[in-house]
């Protein structure tokens, strides 16, 4: 406020003496200064105090020392000895008179028949009449300010603007409040101040005479302020104001600001205290003011944001003016912006000898490249968020700034990143020639120090990288992308118009980046060493993978495998997630073209050799070596080079008509290599690691149950839990540092001894259960060698069982290397002999080769077990692989065909039977020949029907009283596996029994999985039984009403099942099921037809001829094949079996 110019105000000094009551303080001030504070001392020694202490009474002595030589005691004095009680009842009947009479120009109780104006009044009026006097004067203020509703007027008043008696006003004042604080709240008699000439003035004696109020008068000024202090006279001299206070008590200048900001009012205020705030230790890093607006504009909260934006637009909108509080920010921020300016010419670097143009540049100092950093954001956020527009010397200085080249540490590689972004963000500050020649100079500048400031600030992300990603991104016209990293590393959101980058475009593209340099520069830039997610800003691997996806790479003919391979090398956890977009990106490079005018611009995929380089030095290497290497890569190169190898082999797939269409075949990787790989242990640690390797782990599975389908069964998953859970954690914690260790030698050597070495066998192998299966991966050769051995008689089943166990356990890291070695050593007797070594292909090939093992694993339930589970993942790997091999192949000989046709007749010759109905027609045959061969399996052999019964039924050779009574004993010790210990009676303990349930088992999950092969079985060994009867349609028709199957073709030759082998065995157990009359309804509903449902859950098919799976050397089944269905009864999930609920007459 101009109209307080000369007046003196209350130094912060006085203010902090009346503050803390400092007498000593007090006694030192001036008597101009002790004379503004006369109010409040005059009424702390006249007044009762209400500390009694004897300290205080001392300090009271010196205040009245003080006060006795001062002449204008007197008259406050005076002013104290009047009632008060009889004026503020005055007082309010004058303000009840105002509020009926609507207006200010009642008639006045306080003050009636003035002869003179207030000046000549005040001047000859008694204390009584000075008191009045004033009172009314601004008890018409304060009514005026509640009746303007917000709007701002300037009171002429003649008393508050005589600077004779602007003291004695200022000491009526405040005797005024401080006596009718309720009639005179003081924040009401702040607000009424700013409206007259001096308030500031006045409003600084009358808080400092009441200082505890400091607070409550600010926050209330600045509650009732404005949004935009700077458009009114209202808000700048409320502004003015509240500055003033501040200044008076510099300490709670923070505090006002913050309440300015929290009530989104006053922002002049804001800017007007940071300009004023000297702090106590200078900060030479960022300036309060740099501080505060960058708060302000890059905070989280908006609404802070667009109130301090608005100033800014605001302020702009008027003529530039120093009183201005944003003038005389901008000058503030441009005075500091040239204080930090390089004064030298001279530049660094290890270049500088054979740069002769650098030397007309400058260098920053290290000290002020934080402080330039910020100044720089700060710009850059006034610019982009608020709207300012510089001036002409303000875009000189700041390309000074930008174009400058600081020292080679991280701070100056985050200054130069913020200088190239602020450049492609506000390129209107290149307006000149010489300036754009400055530009140009300094980016090639940052190309030629890139890699030197890499190596000496030590950071992993240089701003190389960055300048590399700007150049792809201009080739490929990917502007958005630009903008998008321009806001990333400012760390803003700015508005950034595409058309404003096509200066810079071309620049870019025509004088510093071609496309040819970019591409050729990316593959020369280093790797990041140990990348991984806690690496932050712009790396390699984003100008690659841009690179990639524009296919700068192919087609320039520029090789990127070995970066890729090395950035997938140099990885660690957590995952970076720009690797998995990377690898598909790569992929999509090596299986599609760049144009299909030039099918052969590809990159190359990685060598075998390099993938099994990776593989090889893996601890859980057990499906590919022999032993354990010394660790070399880290887990997470190996899962990224997995994923990379099987997303490759399906997008393989998934391409290959395209692929077709252009006569290109790319190589696939060899099953050796995959034999080679553990995939399944590799997974196994990825669960355990979800966290650190983002969505890598999900991707693997998709890729797992897609391709490798043998490796994803539910029963592995289940027996996981069992080999790595909580019980075997706890049994491998209990187990003593002292426990003697064993070698494979020794194992091997325990097994050859058998029966004799029992003991010492189950010593160690109880020994081997305690270790995790990784460890267990070195005893696997010896353990699956020696599984031959335990076919041998008197081998006790405990051993059997532990043998079992061990293998679930290393099947879960190794399933694949060791089916191969568990089915070549389960082999015949012959075939060992003759050195017959299968595998994995001729596996996958043909699952049967598993059944094809020595006969006594046959009535080993253990060992048949183990056979199970392989036969089970083999017919899935079996349907995976010809599902591959017809995709590999169908396309490219169907293109073939096409071409080799068009050259002939023109017409192609369409095969009456698809490829894919042969593949169906293979895996239906395959499928039904395991399922009966297992069923043949199930059949007893001659020996076993002789010590089972006379009956050549086989239900009723179960069911029916044995021959020969077994011998008394468990089945763990000696087991039953031959003819003199077979328990026949109740089938229960039996390996035969054993045998049935585990084949069962499997039966039943095939046929729950595709119906139909329970249907094509069923037909298959049923055709040679169906005549012609009189019955009834078969039972067999109760099946397909349980199982859900509908629509099933009826032959002629079965209508009649009269002589059915299985005619006499169901009219036994369900004589309603096998009669003359159509079966109703309500026999389906009957709970007698449950046996008979389960047991003939197979029925008809089309008609297909029969398979026989007849082994060497068996001697011929004198059973009904048809039989071998009625051991599904034995299926475990039944309690006690359906046989137990069968007819005793059976």
């Amino acid at each position: 406020m101009a109209d307080s110019m000369g007046l003196q105000f209350v130094s912060p000094y006085a203010f902090k003496a009346m503050q803390k009551v400092g007498v000593v303080r007090l006694a030192a001030l001036s008597d101009p200064e002790l004379r503004l504070l006369l109010p409040c001392l005059v009424r702390m020694a006249l007044c009762a105090p209400a500390d009694q202490s004897q300290s205080w009474a001392q300090d009271k002595k010196l205040i009245l020392r003080l006060l006795s030589g001062v002449e204008a005691v007197n008259s406050i004095v005076a002013l104290l000895s009047v009632d008060f009680h009889a004026l503020e009842q005055d007082a309010r009947k004058e303000q009840q008179l105002r509020h009926k009479a609507g207006g200010a120009n009642a008639e006045s109780i306080l003050v009636s028949q003035l002869q003179h104006g207030l000046t000549l009044e005040f001047e000859n009026s008694d204390p009584l009449r000075r008191l009045r006097l004033t009172l009314s004067e601004l008890l018409a203020i304060m009514n005026k300010v509640v009746d303007s509703n917000g709007e701002f007027f300037l009171k002429s008043s003649e008393l508050f603007e005589s600077s004779v008696y602007l003291e004695e006003v200022a000491d009526v004042l405040c005797i005024l409040q401080a006596e009718l604080p309720s009639l005179l709240p003081i924040v009401d008699v702040a607000e009424a101040l700013l409206h007259v000439r001096n308030g500031d003035w006045f409003l600084c004696l009358l808080v400092a005479n009441v200082p505890d109020s400091f607070n409550e008068v600010c926050r209330g000024l600045i509650k009732n302020g404005e949004r935009q202090d700077e458009e009114s006279v209202g808000g700048r001299r409320r502004t003015e104001a509240l500055r003033r206070l501040c200044q008076m008590n510099p300490s709670q200048a923070l505090n006002i600001r913050a309440m300015v900001v929290e009530e989104c009012h006053l922002p002049g205020l804001g800017v007007a205290l940071t300009l004023d705030y000297r702090p106590d230790t200078a900060d030479d890093a960022v300036s309060p003011l740099v501080s505060y607006v960058s708060g302000l504009l890059l905070g989280t909260n908006s609404k802070v944001r667009t109130w301090f934006s608005m100033f800014i637009r605001n302020g702009q909108q008027r003529k530039r003016e120093s009183s201005s509080v944003l003038w005389q920010m901008r000058r503030q921020l441009l005075l500091e912006l040239v204080a930090i300016l390089p004064r030298s010419r001279s530049t660094h670097g290890p270049n500088d000898g054979d740069n002769e143009g650098s030397a007309g540049y400058s260098g920053l100092r290290e000290a002020h490249v934080v402080k330039a950093s910020a100044l720089l954001r700060l710009y850059c956020a006034l610019m982009g968020i608020a709207g300012l527009r510089p001036t002409d010397e303000e875009a000189e200085q700041l390309l000074q700034l930008m174009t400058s080249r600081p020292p080679a540490t991280p701070a100056g590689v985050r200054f130069v990143s913020l200088s190239f972004c602020k450049l492609l963000a506000f390129p209107h500050l290149v307006s000149t020639p010489e300036q754009e020649q400055l530009m140009v100079m300094w980016l090639s500048w940052m190309i030629k120090e890139e890699e030197y400031f890499e190596s000496a600030a030590g950071v992993a992300a240089s701003f190389g990288e960055m300048l590399l990603l700007v150049a792809m991104y201009f080739h490929s016209n990917q502007l958005s992308s630009i903008i998008e990293l321009v806001c990333s590393t400012l760390g803003m959101k700015i508005a950034i118009k595409p058309s404003s980058l096509s200066k810079m475009k071309t620049i870019f593209t025509q004088e510093i980046f071609t496309e040819q340099v970019v591409t050729a520069h990316a593959v020369r830039v280093a790797v990041t060493n140990s990348l991984s997610a806690n690496i932050t800003g712009f790396l390699p691997i984003h100008c690659i993978y841009q690179l990639l996806r524009s296919r700068a790479f192919t087609k320039h003919k520029v090789s990127i495998k070995d970066w890729i391979y090395r950035q997938l090398c140099e990885t660690i956890m957590p995952i970076h997630t720009q690797l998995i977009p990377l690898i598909d990106a790569y992929i999509n490079s090596i299986l599609t073209p760049a144009s299909k005018a030039n099918p052969e611009a590809t990159n190359q995929p990685i060598t075998e050799q390099e993938i099994l380089n990776v593989f090889l030095s893996s601890a859980g290497q057990g499906e590919g070596s022999r032993g354990i290497a010394r660790q070399r890569y880290s887990i997470t190169t190996q899962l990224l080079i997995l994923y990379y190898i099987l997303s490759y082999e399906e997008n393989l797939l998934a391409s290959t008509k395209q692929l077709a269409l252009m006569q290109k075949k790319p190589k696939s990787y060899s099953a050796a290599l995959m034999d080679q790989i553990p995939i399944k242990y590799l997974v196994t640690q990825a669960q355990g690691l979800q966290q650190e390797l983002g969505g890598l782990h999900s991707a693997l599975l998709r890729l797992l149950a897609t391709n490798y389908p043998h490796l994803c069964l539910v029963e592995d998953w289940m027996c996981e839990e069992e080999v790595t859970g909580t019980l075997p954690l706890l049994r491998k914690m209990m187990l003593p540092i002292s426990t003697c260790k064993y070698t494979q030698n020794q194992l091997h050597q325990a097994f050859q001894k058998l029966p004799s070495s029992s003991p010492r066998l189950m010593r160690i192998l109880e020994r081997l259960t305690l270790l995790s299966p990784g460890d267990l991966i070195p005893y696997a050769e010896a353990l699956t060698s020696s599984m031959a051995l335990l076919l041998e008689p008197a081998v006790p089943r405990r051993i059997l069982q532990t043998v079992n166990k061990l293998w679930i356990s290393l099947n879960t890291v190794m399933p694949r290397r060791l089916w191969v070695m568990t089915v070549n050593a389960l082999q015949p007797s012959a075939k060992l002999l003759g050195q017959q070594r299968y595998t994995q292909n001729d596996l996958m090939v043909d699952p049967l080769i598993v059944l094809r093992c020595n006969r006594r694993v046959y009535r080993c339930p253990p060992l048949m077990d183990i056979v199970l589970h392989m036969l089970n993942g083999y017919l899935l790997a079996s349907k995976a692989y010809l599902h591959c091999h017809l995709k590999e192949t169908a396309d490219f000989d169907r293109q073939s065909q096409t071409i080799s046709n068009q050259g002939g007749s023109g017409q192609s010759d369409t095969p009456e039977v698809t490829r894919e109905e042969l593949k169906n027609a293979l895996l239906a045959a395959q499928d039904s020949a395991a399922v009966q061969i297992l069923l043949e399996v199930c059949l007893p052999t001659s020996e076993e029907q002789q010590l089972g019964a006379t009956n050549d039924t086989l239900l009723t050779s179960i069911r029916g009283p044995a021959s020969v009574k077994s011998k008394e004993g468990s089945l763990g010790a000696t087991g039953s596996r031959y003819p003199e210990d077979a328990e026949m009676e109740g089938g229960l303990l039996s390996d035969l029994r054993e045998v049935q349930c585990l084949i069962c088992c499997l039966l039943h999950q095939m046929f729950i999985a595709d119906p139909n092969i329970a249907k094509l079985v069923h037909f298959q060994i049923n055709k040679d039984h169906l005549k012609a009867t009189e019955a009834a349609p078969p039972p067999c028709f109760y099946v397909s009403s349980v199982l859900g199957i509908s629509g099933l073709p009826s032959s002629p030759a079965s209508s009649h099942c009269g002589r059915n082998p299985l005619h006499p065995h169901l009219s036994g157990l369900h004589p309603r099921a096998v009669g003359p009359a159509p079966v109703g309804k309500a026999d389906f509903c009957d709970p007698a037809a449950v046996p008979v449902m389960y047991s003939v859950r197979l029925t008809q098919i089309p008609q297909c001829g029969p398979v026989s799976h007849q082994r060497d050397g068996d001697p011929p089944n004198s059973a009904d094949p048809c039989q071998a269905l009625l051991f599904l009864h034995a299926h475990p999930a039944l309690p006690g079996g359906l046989l137990s609920s069968l007819p005793s007459t059976l």
